[in-house]
C-alpha cells in the first residue's frame, strides 16, 4: 500500500526516518520500475537543526521545496556528483526532511545494475546515499515531485521491524553541524533484517 500524505506531515521527522525503515521505495521512469527495501535513514530538523540545508530558516532557490508540505522529493547535488535523495516531512514552512542513505534492492535489479555500472552481490552495491539515487535513477531534477505520484512513490508491505531491529547513532559527515552533529538521528537496519 502506498504511503498518504498524512504519513509525512507528522510532527516527528525522527519518528517518520524511523518508521521508514523497512519500507519499499519505487520509481518508475521510461516505463521501467525499481524498488529496494529501505534501510538506512538520517532525520535532518529543519530551522534548529545546524545540519540541515534549512538551518536557521535559510531559505534559498534549492532550499525552497524543503519548506513545502510534507511528502514531495528533495534532491540535492553533493560534491557536483552525487544526487542525494530526501523526503520533505511535517506541515509547510517546518523545513524537515529524512536523507536515505541505504536501501536492499528488490525489483529491477538488472537495471540499476546497468545505472550503476556494478553487479548486484549484496552489500556493498546501495549503501550509501549516492548509490540509492543512481541505482533507482533518482536526479536533481526529481526534486519536488509529490511522493504520492507515478514516479517515486514509498510503499508499506506489511514489514514488521522492532526497536531491537534498529541501530541509531550520530549522522555521518556532518563535522561543521557543532553539537548537533552527535545528535542520534541515523537509523539503521539491523543485518538480522535483511532477506
Amino acid at each position: 500500500m502506498k504511503l498518504g500524505q498524512d504519513f509525512y506531515t507528522r510532527s516527528s521527522v525522527t519518528l517518520i526516518a524511523r518508521e521508514l525503515l523497512g519500507k519499499y521505495i519505487f520509481t518508475r521512469f521510461e516505463d521501467r520500475i525499481t524498488a529496494g527495501m529501505i534501510s538506512e535513514t538520517e532525520a535532518y530538523e529543519g530551522i534548529t537543526d545546524q545540519a540541515s540545508h534549512a538551518y536557521n530558516n535559510r531559505r534559498t532557490t534549492r532550499t525552497e521545496v524543503m519548506f513545502a508540505k510534507g511528502g514531495v522529493a528533495y534532491v540535492y547535488l553533493c560534491y557536483g556528483v552525487h544526487h542525494l535523495f530526501n523526503i520533505v516531512t511535517n506541515n509547510p514552512d517546518i523545513p524537515h526532511a529524512v536523507l536515505l542513505r541505504g536501501i536492499i534492492p528488490a525489483e529491477g535489479i538488472s537495471i540499476m545494475e546497468k545505472r550503476t555500472g556494478k553487479k548486484y552481490n549484496g552489500k556493498g552495491f546501495t549503501d550509501g546515499p549516492g548509490k540509492v539515487s543512481q541505482a533507482l535513477g533518482i536526479r536533481v531534477a526529481h526534486s519536488g515531485i509529490s511522493l504520492s505520484g507515478e514516479m517515486i512513490w514509498i510503499e508499506d508491505k506489511g514489514i514488521t521491524v522492532n526497536s531491537n531491529d534498529i541501530k541509531v547513532g550520530p549522522r555521518i559527515g556532518i563535522p561543521y553541524a557543532n553539537e548537533d552533529a552527535l545528535l542520534q538521528y541515523r537509523f539503521l537496519l539491523s543485518p538480522n533484517m535483511y532477506p
